[in-house]
């Protein structure tokens, strides 16, 4: 009977200790850490970036990579549906590749917005890195209108039998067409020269 009531004592020991642990556990853990406390803060505007018709010059280069990334993305989902009816891979028509960038830029471009990253506004959403960091993005307002505006631009000064033929021989191509080649609004960044001991 007592080695019973010793075994029973030991067993609700045991679990009150681990009971207590548990709670003294998720006290601690629900007690803010100032060393792990982590903010956001939705981006400071300033005058131009909420009043401008168009993109403020540092975001273009954003702009213009999530542009290209849309253009390619619609002109993908074109071609597999032609490729679906037709069997085989198909090549779009010309007035198939133009309603399909002319669909694309009238788009509402509502998932992107502006975005804190390491202390730079910058715009983030699909095809851009900044997509996938941590932080308050602030949808809506000028963003939609002013990518409207741009991809608009940008079917203005290129021809679409060109935009299409750069992407048919490369689809990832069309970034460096809009943004990088002649003058784009994007800089490759420099390669630093590795010192020599």
């Amino acid at each position: 009977m007592r080695a019973v009531f010793s075994l029973h004592f030991l067993i609700l020991s045991t679990l009150y200790g681990l009971s207590a642990a548990d709670e003294q556990h998720e006290r601690v853990m629900k007690e803010p850490d100032a060393t792990r406390t982590i903010r956001f803060t939705s981006p400071k505007l300033n005058a131009e970036d909420e009043h401008s018709d168009h993109m403020p010059e540092y975001l273009k280069c954003d702009a213009c990579k999530a542009i290209a990334f849309q253009m390619k993305d619609y002109l993908v989902k074109a071609e597999s549906k032609k490729t679906a009816v037709k069997g085989k891979e198909a090549a779009l028509s010309e007035s198939e590749y133009v309603d399909t960038l002319e669909q694309c830029c009238a788009q509402k471009w509502e998932q992107y917005g502006l975005r804190e990253v390491h202390g730079f506004k910058r715009l983030s959403g699909p095809g851009l890195e900044t997509a996938d960091q941590m932080g308050m993005i602030m949808y809506g307002g000028p963003w939609p209108i002013r990518l409207f505006k741009m991809c608009q631009s940008y079917l203005g000064e290129y021809d679409e039998t060109e935009i299409y033929q750069k992407y048919r021989s490369y689809p990832d191509s069309l970034e460096d067409f809009f943004c990088y080649a002649n003058g784009g609004v994007c800089k490759k960044p420099s390669k630093t020269k590795k010192n020599e001991l």
